[in-house]
């Protein structure tokens, strides 16, 4: 089953927003998602109602205390499998330094605990490219970049383009990679501006689907919902449904 971090250098373009919806419809297909948060922030995490208070209950525990990844799994009422995140990730940088053992060791824990074999893996990344970015790269089969209708987010999205190219030789592969439009606004002529700039940079590697700007996609976080549980009839879920189709006919999560 797929692995997919889903990230880009920069904040705010929706990835934790596509990472929450994408899993709560798959969950939602009998598929059994597992999500790992890699945030400190623990936005993702808090949405879900994950949140702990000691940092050995999070993803922290599995780095610096050596715990179990199936451990750590808290399980949501939604049905979603989450590996909440606390703001001690932040430390892991500095704890653990970014030798070869370090980076792949997300990777390796999930292998030894056969995470993977029978349900598909979402990992919602930190901008910033450090341990915890790196580690879902290198745990990753595949990365799915969401971008903002705006210029910064395209800027993210061109720099995550050269980390994964530079990465290419450490990985011996080109990893497959999507890049979702998010906040799509059809008044504003920026929307179609960077939509074309990123399909001309990107080509068929651009979803054909875009995420609307949506009231019900920016209202569910503060309800602590999906939006599928939020508004199921609102723009934002069907556009997420139709990613979803779309991600899964081209054989991008299996």
């Amino acid at each position: 089953m797929a692995k997919i971090a889903v990230f880009n250098q920069k904040g705010g373009v929706g990835k934790t927003t596509t990472t929450l919806n994408l899993a709560a419809l798959l969950a939602r297909r009998g598929q059994d998602p597992l999500v790992i948060d890699l945030d400190p922030q623990a936005h993702l995490t808090n949405v879900c109602g994950a949140s702990v208070t000691a940092p050995e209950r999070s993803l922290y525990g599995f780095y610096c205390n050596s715990a179990s990844l199936a451990g750590l799994i808290k399980f949501i009422n939604a049905g979603l499998k989450v590996i909440p995140a606390h703001l001690d990730l932040s430390k892991v940088d500095t704890q653990l330094g970014k030798g070869p053992n370090v980076l792949n060791r997300l990777n390796a824990g999930i292998v030894r605990e056969n995470l993977n074999t029978d349900r598909p893996i979402l990992m919602d990344v930190c901008p910033m490219l450090g341990v915890l970015s790196l580690n879902s790269i290198f745990a990753a089969d595949r990365v799915l970049v969401p971008v903002s209708a705006d210029f910064l987010a395209t800027k993210g999205a061109g720099e995550l383009e050269r980390t994964l190219r530079a990465l290419e030789h450490v990985l011996k592969k080109r990893m497959e990679r999507r890049y979702v439009i998010t906040r799509f606004d059809a008044r504003r002529k920026m929307s179609w501006d960077i939509d074309q700039k990123l399909r001309e940079c990107y080509g068929a590697e651009v979803c054909q689907t875009r995420i609307a700007e949506n009231v019900s996609l920016a209202e569910s976080p503060s309800q602590g919902m999906d939006v599928f549980t939020h508004a199921p009839a609102s723009r934002g879920a069907q556009d997420y449904q139709a990613l979803l189709d779309e991600l899964e006919s081209t054989g991008f999560i299996q």
